[in-house]
């Protein structure tokens, strides 16, 4: 897939939050999600901080290194510390001025993706990366959020195609999953195959391999961006190694983050 069509994909992902967000009455923007300390705003404040940001990192890489430095500085104070930095602003506004700085920053970003081409490389948080994985992680990013508000207050948001970028972006970071916890990388591979939402069939990996996980696309992107824990989806993993990794999976930069408890244990 190239840049065109993955910015393409990024703005409707975006798009498909947007009428479940702008229904909201400012009581609703309060409510609590899943996301430790964050409510809906929050979560809307987020993806506005970060969606500037990788517009800054597009288009001035200078600056934001000095912005990454600052984010760096805040966050070694802790958690509340971090937040105040990436969403002090956005918590003084009121909704509606809220949901205007995130469209706002969605334009930004969609101008300065529109300058890459599809063998740019983005400055980022970890290492640098290719557009169309850059421009991805931003569409991972949308989702996964839009799914912690969507468990919190409802709505219909209906699964796309475009969810084959979060399931892929899962797959590749299967290796990374066990780098970013200092664990030795297993060396049998795993075969993975989704059924999308128009019954199509996605898979990674060699067809052959003991360990595989099968089943719908949407609960395999859930598992790996910690939405869901395992047992909660429909998902057919079979294989140590498979199963192994399924309970580390994290398909987004930082530090390990541990996945949600199942239901029956909250």
């Amino acid at each position: 897939m190239n840049v065109d069509e993955t910015i393409k994909d990024l703005t409707e992902e975006q798009q498909s939050l947007d009428p479940i967000v702008s229904k909201l009455d400012s009581h609703m923007w309060k409510t609590p999600t899943a996301s430790d300390r964050w409510n809906v705003a929050d979560q809307i404040g987020h993806l506005t901080y970060f969606d500037n940001a990788a517009s800054l990192a597009i288009t001035d890489p200078d600056k934001f290194k000095a912005s990454f430095d600052d984010l760096i500085a805040s966050a070694a104070n802790g958690n509340e510390s971090s937040d105040d930095f990436t969403l002090g602003a956005y918590r003084s506004m009121t909704p509606e001025d809220l949901l205007e700085a995130w469209r706002d920053g969605r334009k930004n970003l969609s101008n300065a993706a529109s300058t890459l081409e599809n063998d740019s490389r983005v400055i980022w948080y970890g290492p640098s990366m290719g557009a169309n994985s850059f421009l991805t992680a931003r569409l991972m990013e949308t989702w996964a959020h839009g799914q912690d508000i969507i468990d919190a207050v409802g709505g219909e948001r209906p699964d796309t195609s475009r969810l084959r970028h979060i399931a892929h972006l899962g797959a590749i970071t299967r290796e990374w999953s066990y780098v970013n916890r200092r664990l030795e990388i297993p060396e049998d591979e795993v075969y993975i195959s989704l059924t999308g939402p128009d019954g199509q069939i996605w898979t990674w990996g060699p067809s052959e391999a003991l360990n595989s996980v099968e089943g719908l696309a949407k609960d395999f992107c859930l598992v790996v961006t910690q939405r869901r824990h395992l047992e909660d989806t429909e998902l057919e993993v079979t294989g140590d190694v498979a199963k192994d990794w399924m309970g580390l999976a994290q398909a987004f930069a930082g530090p390990p983050t541990n996945g949600p408890l199942k239901r029956s244990e909250k």
